[in-house]
């Protein structure tokens, strides 16, 4: 009997260990410890972010990105419905009001076109989502932000490594998040980064980030003692999941070979399949791939259902993504109703294929055949 093919395996580079020991010799384990200097070190002289925070997952670095962009109730957030729940908890726990952009047609993707038409004097935040690595059209996006005054939160929970025209995806909106969950790129099991590209917001992350409190200007010797001055809540993590992050962040470049090499072995081996009406990923002139995933776009639901029972009896995992948030049981009520055709039909139509590191090419290469089995004609 072949062996299972998992939908995703956590990858471990060597060093993790290390350095968690490491960690824990040094005596200090609690947050902003020498491994995590290291890593905001790496965010913002390496990529070029402004600011680095680390916090305990993104989830938290946009309950962040929500908190420091004052955001209230009746305030408007306009995001993709095609996305997973934490983008719009974030705002919504700030009491504001989702506005549910549909996808586009090409990827899963907001539809930048449609920004306009969304837009109201209750409008704050524009949150777009860059799925799979791929970047949203972002000259488009902050086009509409600028003509009205709104921030742009840049949800990169896909999106470590990436690029929109040459600029690191993170370093576009007033804020940005990153997710280092243990599906992801590089990983620290949970575990986030929230980016501040906008300097007069970095005090106040800080603050937010250490309970509302001054302690981490304190602890610079900036001021005799620290006190309760702000919001906020204890965002940061351990500096053990920072240690494990490092050994990750060192061996980004092999990772990402890696993982770019089997995206692109999917890719011409089911590239044929789109004559059928299969779609693949679509990457545009402006974007880079990152090799977060690799997805295939089925023509209905019960033939995406009928893709996945054939897959797994031949003991290979796929699994769909997210349900559209504009029909989930919580938010269905307060959507306006509008129909969002797109971010429906990747609802129904999209499956992920197996894509971790240590994928070899004669597992892949089981994947791929299963796949092209289930489309040849009988």
């Amino acid at each position: 009997m072949l062996p299972a093919i998992p939908f995703n395996k956590p990858y471990f580079s060597g060093n993790e260990t290390r350095y968690i020991e490491q960690a824990v010799r040094s005596g200090k384990i609690s947050g902003d410890g020498m491994f995590t200097q290291r890593v905001h070190a790496f965010f913002e002289h390496q990529l070029g972010f402004r600011k680095a925070l680390l916090t305990t997952s993104c989830t938290d670095a946009l309950e962040m990105a929500a908190l420091l962009l004052n955001i209230k109730p009746g305030d408007e957030v306009i995001m993709p419905a095609f996305t997973f729940v934490s983008t719009a908890n974030a705002f919504v726990l700030r009491g504001a009001k989702v506005v549910f952009a549909d996808s586009t047609a090409l990827n899963p993707n907001l539809d930048a076109a449609a920004l306009e038409g969304l837009v109201t004097p209750r409008t704050r935040v524009i949150v777009p989502v860059h799925y799979a690595g791929i970047a949203c059209d972002m000259a488009a996006v902050q086009a509409v932000a600028q003509r009205h005054g709104l921030a742009v939160v840049e949800d990169a929970a896909h999106a470590i490594d990436s690029c929109y025209r040459g600029q690191p995806l993170g370093s576009l909106g007033t804020l940005a998040a990153f997710s280092f969950h243990e599906t992801k790129n590089i990983i620290s099991g949970e575990g986030g980064l929230l980016v501040v590209n906008d300097a007069d917001l970095n005090a106040r992350a800080e603050v937010i980030r250490e309970k509302g409190t001054t302690r981490s200007a304190f602890f610079r010797g900036e001021v005799d003692k620290y006190g309760w001055v702000d919001v906020g809540s204890s965002f940061l993590p351990s500096d053990i999941i920072a240690a494990f992050l490092w050994a990750q962040i060192e061996n980004l470049t092999d990772i990402q070979r890696q993982r770019r090499a089997i995206w692109q072995r999917y890719y011409a081996a089911l590239e044929p399949l789109r004559a059928r009406g299969i779609g693949l990923p679509a990457l545009p002139n402006y974007a880079t791939n990152n090799g977060h995933l690799f997805y295939l776009v089925c023509r209905s639901l019960t033939e995406r259902t009928a893709l996945i029972i054939h897959l797994r009896q031949r003991d290979i995992l796929a699994v769909f993504h997210y349900l559209p948030l504009h029909k989930s049981a919580y938010y269905a009520a307060q959507h306006d109703g509008r129909a969002l055709p797109w971010a429906d039909h990747y609802a129904d139509c999209l499956v992920r294929l197996p894509l971790f590191y240590e994928l070899s090419e004669t597992a892949q290469d089981r994947v791929i055949a299963a796949v092209l089995g289930f489309y040849r004609p009988h």
